[in-house]
């Protein structure tokens, strides 16, 4: 009799929505890039390329699948249904070590979008099965691209809804700023530039901090806004008083 494979297989998933802060990711096998892809309903705008780099010394077989997300309560999750909006070319590859393998993303959706639409596109490493009587744990990755398209010709329109103050990890007090998004399309709080002031009750000003785009993408990620929505975020800086009168502005890069 032959001996059985002893074969186990853990997965991890590398999500992209809220703490998003850089460009690509890159785990033991692979490396992705971008992360967050923008496309048009029309022309040149339609297509975008992921690349994915096998860093490993072994080939890695990769599959792309598509879902599309829902925002609900201005929290943002996959519904594990693919749409069709999307065509994915090639779904599969085989990438050799050292190589990096280009897959294109082409929005093939309703080309007269009301609302921004949006999707996951999940790059996963295949597991490959051991050889007979071999034992193994294999570690595989997937990574979620998060992919969204607007109307055409619309710009968002990110402003800031509410502002109060919260506690951190330690208890101090923080900012807790609520963004809304007027437009018929996304944006980003890190396309942008967020001010943050504190005044006392005397109307005396005591904090002052104003965050770049990188320094929010550090803190709070890309900071998607969908259509007509609004998200509640937690900033980093600790206000000199609990109790004092916050405001916040955002302003866009131009």
């Amino acid at each position: 009799m032959r001996p059985l494979s002893r074969f186990r297989t853990i997965g991890v998933t590398l999500a992209t929505f809220g703490m998003l802060a850089a460009p690509l990711y890159q785990a033991d096998a692979i490396t992705v890039k971008p992360l967050v892809v923008d496309l048009k309903t029309s022309g040149r705008g339609m297509n975008q390329v992921v690349s994915v780099e096998n860093t490993s010394a072994i080939a890695v077989p990769v599959q792309l699948t598509v879902q599309e997300l829902v925002v609900e309560a201005g929290e943002t999750h996959g519904t594990g249904k693919d749409p069709g909006d999307l065509v994915v070319f090639p779904p599969q590859a085989l990438i050799q070590p050292g190589q990096t393998q280009t897959f294109r993303v082409q929005y093939v959706g309703d080309p007269a979008l009301t609302r921004s639409k949006h999707y996951y596109i999940t790059v996963a490493q295949v597991p490959v099965k051991p050889k007979e009587g071999e034992s193994a744990v294999q570690v595989v990755f997937s990574f979620q691209v998060l992919a969204s398209v607007g109307p055409q010709g619309a710009k968002p329109a990110l402003r800031v809804q509410s502002v109060g103050v919260g506690k951190n990890g330690a208890g101090k007090p923080v900012p807790i700023i609520t963004v809304a998004n007027d437009s018929s399309t996304y944006g980003y709080l890190s396309h942008g530039k967020l001010r943050v002031v504190e005044k006392d009750a005397s109307g005396r000003e005591v904090f002052r901090q104003t965050l770049a785009g990188p320094e929010i993408e550090q803190q709070l990620g890309m900071g998607l806004i969908t259509s007509g929505q609004e998200r509640k975020f937690t900033l980093a800086g600790v206000l000199p008083l609990p109790e004092g009168t916050i405001e916040a502005k955002f302003t866009p890069d131009s």
